[in-house]
This record gives C-alpha cells, structure tokens and sequence, in this order.
C-alpha cells in the first residue's frame, strides 16, 4: 500500500473487519489496539485514532494521557496470526493537543533523523540491515521473590541433553558453539526456521536466507534485505513478531535476549549501514577496503561515541554478558576488513559501489531499532561533519592480540551503568541536530536506572551462594 485511499480499499474488497493497530514503546515492544473496519478513515492517517497512553512504558502521566495512532498506509499487511481477517498497521504517535509529533515515539525520532540526514547536505538516504539472532527454547521457567531466584531454560537441541532420557535419546546435540551450521538431523529447526521466513514474506518483509547460529540449545539467524531505516526498523519489529508467534504456534519459545545460555556464544544483531544521496551510494571510494573518505569519518563517529551509544543499541544488563572476551563478541573498538573480531567491520562485497557498507557488530535486539538505528546514524554523521579520523584498522585477529597490544585498544563499557554513564556524558551528538531531545534522554536514563540497573542491583544472584555462603 502506498495511499491511504489503497488501505480502505483493501479493507472495503476483502470485507476486512478488524484491524490491529500496532505501535514502539519506548523500550521497544510491540504494543496494539484492535478496532472494527468503521473506525478508520482518511483522517486516521494524518489526524490518527485516539488511545490512552498514560499506562505505556516511559510515556504519558494520568492527567495528560490523551494521544493519536496515525496510522502509515506503507506498512499495511494482512495478519497471519488472527483467526479473524485482520489489517495490521505500523502507526506513529502524536499530541492531539497540539497536532505535534511526540517527542518520546521512536518512530517520531527515527523520522527526525532522516530529517537531520537530509537537512546536512550530505545524503538524503540511510539503509540499514540489521542481523537478528535468537534462541528457540522449548521450554522457560523463572521467578524472583523475596526468598527465591532462578531461571531455568530448556532445549531439544541442547548439549546439556546428551545424556537425557528423552524415549530414546537419538544424539544429534549440537556442540557447543559448533551450531554454525550443521545439516538435520542435528539442525532441528529446518522447517520452523522455512515456515517463519516465508510467512514474513507474506507480512511484507524482503525475505533472503535462514540458517542455525553458533550456539547450542536452539540459536538461530533469519535473514532480510536491507532498507531505509525506518522501513529496516519496522521490518525488524514484523521478524520479531513472526518468529515468535511461529514458535509460539509450535509449542516453542524465542528470545532475543543477548546472553541466555552461560558458556556459549550470546545473540548479537550486526548492523550493516550506508548513506545515499540521489540514488547514488557514498560510502565507496578510494580509501582504506575501498571506503570513502565520507565512511571513514562515519566509522570515527561511531567509534568515538560507542561507549554513548551502546547506552542505547545495547540497553540491557544482560546485554554486556554477551559483550565479554571469548565468544565472538565484538568488545575492542575497532574497525577491520573482514575481520569478525572488530567491533565495525567492513564486508568483503565485491567491487560493486552500492554493496560497499559497514557493519557495526555491538547491538543486539534487546535495543529499540528505530532509536538504535537514529543513535547510529547521529554517531556516524558527527563523524562526517567533525571529519574525526577512526584511526588505524585493525587486520588482526584481536582476541590474539599481546597484552601490550590488546591495551591500546578501546573497549567497550562493561556493564550498563557504566554505558548510561557515558551517555550522561556525551549526548551532544544526539540532541543538538533535535533528533532526540534532551527531556528524552533523561528520561532513558532513569527509567533505564530505576527499573533495571538499580533493581538488578538489590537483589542477590544464584551464583552469589556458589561463592559466598559458607564463608
């Protein structure tokens, strides 16, 4: 769909009868309202459908609840998931006081930074390509009160079952971190993996591959192409939403947590990106891996405010138990050719311009997309206005480097507090171009502070009995 008249036609010649509005709070889950067919009409796209938003997440108070889904006609596609025909729609959120965009919607800052991208002069375009890994489970259990703690996973791939009765037990666990990739009967997931990748085709989602990940107990890669970062970030949230609901239709379950198995590889989201401007890719040229001299000011961009920035593309406590030395994590910041030890490497593409990109190796998808990738491309473009010089590439492998070597290269924070930390620091890069505005930062602080970090914090960990309850 490209018009609002193309939805309500849609709606009208399939007798469409529900549809399913969905929006991005602010730490970046998928939230809906379901309205019949009546409710919508031309001024659903500019005007919107009012909701409460005083019980969203980091959004409205009580007293000042009122807002508006506008809904975007390019993000229209039948749900696959409703028993019921059912038009999903992506919506942004706005101020009905006002008639403005809301400041705190992700979806408002990801616009705000193409703005930003146009409004410099130095492209009009940014694509992005996000690389989403996560765990099929076959079964969850946690809990946390006051004198109990513990969370217990469980998977029919994982090498921790080799020696379980299972009636029979036929073998085939996958090693550790020897999942990438091995053929059935050992990769289980064949047909779950084909069946979640077809039906994001069918949500509107440019499908390209899937396959197992390194890890044992179920890791798994779908794979989509490219796009504008917006589109990109809305692509994302349909992958998430499909694989879920697919494992969920086989008595299965998926996260995208970053760290969910101790002693083996964690979930990653590898972020490809590069600048366009007039159909006309920028990042190519003559430099270092054949970059422009463009790229390598957006590549010093990123690497200076990446302690900032994973505030943001890794705002979990969990995520830095994925960002450790020893699992492919990318913890040195540093950029290399082809060298999946960096934490930006540039991809061996070929001599073709526009497949010249980078990829940014430190999210994961515990992050909001539409921030991440607005966060990002504020990084790269203060690279590019400042002309900040990325250094030296790296083309070693890192996790060899000598301890004398190994110190000259930055690393990333070690936990999230310290990245909150610095993104305390250093937000300069994302409020003065009026992507995100300050109130926004603030708020990610301490709403990141208060429900994570510091309650993290209070409590006592299983481990810590290991260690510490005899002494």
């Amino acid at each position: 769909m490209t018009t609002p008249q193309e939805v309500l036609k849609l709606i009208q010649d399939n007798n469409i009868q529900m549809i399913d509005l969905k929006f991005i709070d602010m730490p970046g889950i998928w939230q809906h309202l379901t309205v019949f067919h009546n409710q919508i009409d031309e001024s659903s796209f500019t005007d919107g459908v009012p909701f409460d938003g005083s019980s969203i997440r980091g959004w409205k108070a009580i007293n000042e609840s009122d807002m508006a889904m506008v809904l975007d006609p390019d993000t229209a596609w039948i749900d696959p998931f409703m028993q019921e025909p059912t038009l999903s729609i992506i919506c942004s959120i706005k101020e009905p006081r006002t008639n403005e965009w809301y400041s705190r919607c992700p979806r408002v800052i990801a616009q705000k930074a193409i703005d930003y991208l146009v409004s410099t002069g130095v492209g009009d375009t940014a694509f992005f390509g996000p690389e989403a890994e996560f765990f099929i489970f076959d079964d969850v259990r946690f809990d946390q009160t006051a004198h109990q703690g513990y969370y217990y996973v469980d998977s029919v791939e994982g090498r921790w079952n080799s020696g379980r009765e299972e009636g029979p037990n036929l073998g085939y666990k996958p090693r550790y971190k020897e999942g990438y990739f091995p053929v059935p009967p050992t990769d289980t997931f064949q047909d779950i993996r084909t069946e979640m990748l077809l039906t994001m085709a069918k949500c509107g989602v440019p499908i390209e591959k899937q396959h197992h990940e390194v890890a044992t107990g179920g890791q798994c890669e779908l794979g989509f192409r490219f796009g504008k970062l917006i589109e990109a970030a809305d692509w994302l949230m349909t992958y998430k939403y499909v694989i879920k609901n697919v494992a969920y239709k086989y008595g299965k379950t998926v996260t995208f947590m970053p760290k969910p198995i101790f002693g083996d590889n964690g979930s990653g989201m590898h972020t490809h990106q590069s600048i366009w401007k007039d159909g006309q890719p920028l990042f190519a040229g003559d430099k270092y891996a054949g970059l422009s001299e463009t790229a390598l000011h957006y590549i010093g961009g990123i690497l200076k405010h990446a302690p900032a920035l994973l505030a943001i593309t890794n705002p979990t406590t969990n995520s830095y138990k994925r960002l450790v030395p020893g699992y492919e994590a990318p913890v040195n910041l540093a950029y290399s050719q082809g060298n999946r030890s960096a934490s930006i490497r540039i991809p061996l593409s070929g001599t073709n311009p526009k497949a010249k990109r980078l990829e940014f190796r430190c999210p994961d998808a515990t992050s909001n997309p539409y921030l991440a990738f607005a966060a990002m491309l504020c990084a790269g473009l203060d690279g590019i206005k400042n002309k900040i010089d990325p250094g030296e590439p790296l083309d070693k492998n890192i996790y060899e480097l000598s301890p004398e070597e190994l110190a000259k290269v930055p690393s990333t924070p070690g936990s999230l507090e310290l990245a909150l930390e610095a993104l305390e620091k250093d937000h300069a890069f994302l409020t003065e171009p009026g992507v995100f505005t300050e109130d926004f930062i603030q708020t990610w602080i301490s709403y990141k502070l208060d429900n994570e970090v510091n309650p993290m914090r209070l409590r006592p960990h299983p481990y810590e009995f290991s260690l510490y309850y005899d002494v």
